[in-house]
């Protein structure tokens, strides 16, 4: 089976030599921006070096998100860079090896007697799916893609490729789910199912089961995520709402299934990753319903608590002999975005922990704490930190903003007229909320520069209104949709930080797990 290329050959490909250390500069020491990095000074001893604007487009193969950054800043968007770089389609497919009559994935192989069936669904499928075209040698005898609408796909895509709104499901969602379950229910035994599975298919897999309407389904959607409910909680409502979620996908298909995923969900469990079309479902009616009430949400969707009560929608459970023709594995994740990241760190000169992959709670109180985390750790050796995850927003201003730009905002003020510390919160899609853009990143001096432009940052923060804050800024990361999806990275460059100190630290921020991978 062969492997993407190494984390450091991603990371020379990004390099922008022309922001290389002078010579007699310790490359660390190069990146501890100073100020508002005007200029790019060494933390402690060494030469100055002037700093410079960098302005680029976004190439497919090697993104450097635009903006003038120097120091920190520069080097946390190259982080961000090779991070997604790593877990493009391209990248990862890599990982499948091509047979003359089909596919294998580590031990797995899909040979199939009869049909062979190519299905991508999710932000990332029309990448997964053009890549798989290229490379097999087995070419399939019927293709299915289903991704969101702004999503890019190649021509060749154009006669197989169905879009549906994200993240409120629309009609062609269901139109399309249901020629999917058409397709996949009139296959036979001898016939088998390549399914690539990436974040967002929750949405695109919009045809609920008898007796619930499309409609209250969105409504209940965009209510949830308005309360701030994490994507497990979504997802286990979902489960029970939908015809193709929850297993159901895989339990009408006779056909065997090879479902290789894409994780955008922390922790990488499979029976959530869009909603778990493949894998038997451990939640419960009586699930979704505790979730609709903890968020509230039980007296506003009576038609919806009484369907749960009645429980005649619960999903195939573990067991389930209609699973058994599945198998589901892991293609990739965030694990392969933060050792991509870290590669570049490295490789500069700093200290690499590696915090959490499941970073959670609501945006603003993560970007808080983990400010906190970089203040205290002021001084010694520079370090950074990375994590993965996907925090949440409780919804109360009238702004527009997205978990990211929330989490890089609160750091920022938290950090105000601090040296030596930036901050990049990035979604690995492209996509941040109701913005334009994947995330920002932030430094001491952000605030400052806010106020320069007339803005408010404590305002701009209680109005959920971050994307007003960094719009036309040179802090702003805007990618446009990546074509992957592994969830939001973190990073927090200190210049310097006493590693010894991190675990105690880590361990007195509430907003985050208290142990550290």
């Amino acid at each position: 089976m062969s492997v993407p290329p190494t984390s450091s050959t991603t990371a020379r490909r990004v390099r922008d030599r022309s922001t290389a250390p002078p010579a007699g500069v310790p490359t660390a020491l190069f990146y501890a921006q100073r100020g508002n990095g005007q200029q790019c000074r060494p933390s402690r001893g060494g030469c100055a070096a002037s700093a410079h604007r960098r302005t680029a487009r976004v190439p497919p193969g090697g993104m450097v998100p635009r903006g003038s950054v120097t120091g920190l800043a520069h080097l946390a968007r190259r982080m961000f860079a090779a991070a997604v770089d790593a877990v493009r389609p391209a990248a990862l497919l890599r990982r499948v090896e091509a047979l003359p009559d089909g596919v294998r994935f580590g031990d797995v192989a899909l040979r199939p007697a009869g049909r062979f069936v190519l299905v991508a669904l999710g932000k990332a499928a029309p990448g997964l799916a053009a890549s798989f075209l290229a490379t097999t040698r087995r070419q399939p005898d019927t293709v299915f893609v289903l991704t969101p609408d702004g999503v890019a796909a190649p021509p060749s895509l154009a006669p197989h490729l169905r879009r549906a709104a994200h993240p409120t499901p629309d009609q062609r969602g269901v139109a399309a789910t249901r020629e999917l379950l058409a397709l996949l229910a009139g296959l036979r035994a001898e016939d088998g199912v390549l399914l690539l599975l990436s974040g967002g298919a929750s949405a695109l897999l919009a045809a609920p089961l008898p007796g619930v309407e499309l409609g209250t389904v969105a409504t209940l959607s965009r209510s949830l995520m308005h309360t701030g409910a994490p994507i497990r909680e979504l997802n286990v409502v979902r489960k029970h709402l939908l015809a193709a979620a929850g297993g159901r996908l895989a339990a009408s298909c006779p056909a065997p299934v090879l479902a290789l995923v894409l994780s955008d969900v922390p922790g990488d469990d499979l029976s959530l990753i869009a909603s778990g079309p493949t894998v038997a479902d451990p939640s419960t009616c009586s699930d979704a319903l505790t979730v609709l009430a903890r968020r509230g949400l039980l007296d506003a969707f009576p038609a919806v608590a009484a369907f749960l009560r009645e429980g005649g929608a619960e999903s195939p459970k573990p067991g389930d002999p209609r699973l058994q023709r599945a198998t589901t594995a892991l293609l990739g994740s965030s694990a392969d975005a933060l050792a991509a990241a870290g590669a570049v760190a490295t490789e500069a000169g700093f200290r690499v922990v590696r915090l959490t992959r499941t970073l959670r709670g609501e945006a603003r109180e993560v970007g808080r704490t983990l400010a906190t985390l970089a203040r205290a750790a002021a001084g010694g050796d520079p370090v950074a930190l990375l994590a993965a995850g996907e925090t949440t927003v409780h919804v109360v201003g009238a702004g527009c903003g997205g978990r990211n730009l929330e989490l890089a905002l609160a750091a920022a003020v938290e950090l105000a007229g601090t040296d030596g510390i930036c901050l990049l919160a990035g979604g690995s899609d492209g996509v941040d909320g109701s913005s334009p853009a994947a995330g920002a990143v932030v430094d001491g001096s952000t605030v400052h520069r806010g106020a320069r432009r007339g803005l408010d940052a404590l305002a701009r923060l209680h109005d959920n209104d971050s994307w007003g804050f960094f719009a036309g800024s040179d802090e702003a990361i805007v990618t446009g949709p990546t074509g992957t999806n592994v969830a939001d990275v973190v990073f927090v460059l200190c210049a310097g930080a006493p590693v010894q100190m991190l675990p105690t630290l880590l361990r007195d921020a509430p907003a985050l797990p208290r142990t550290l991978p």
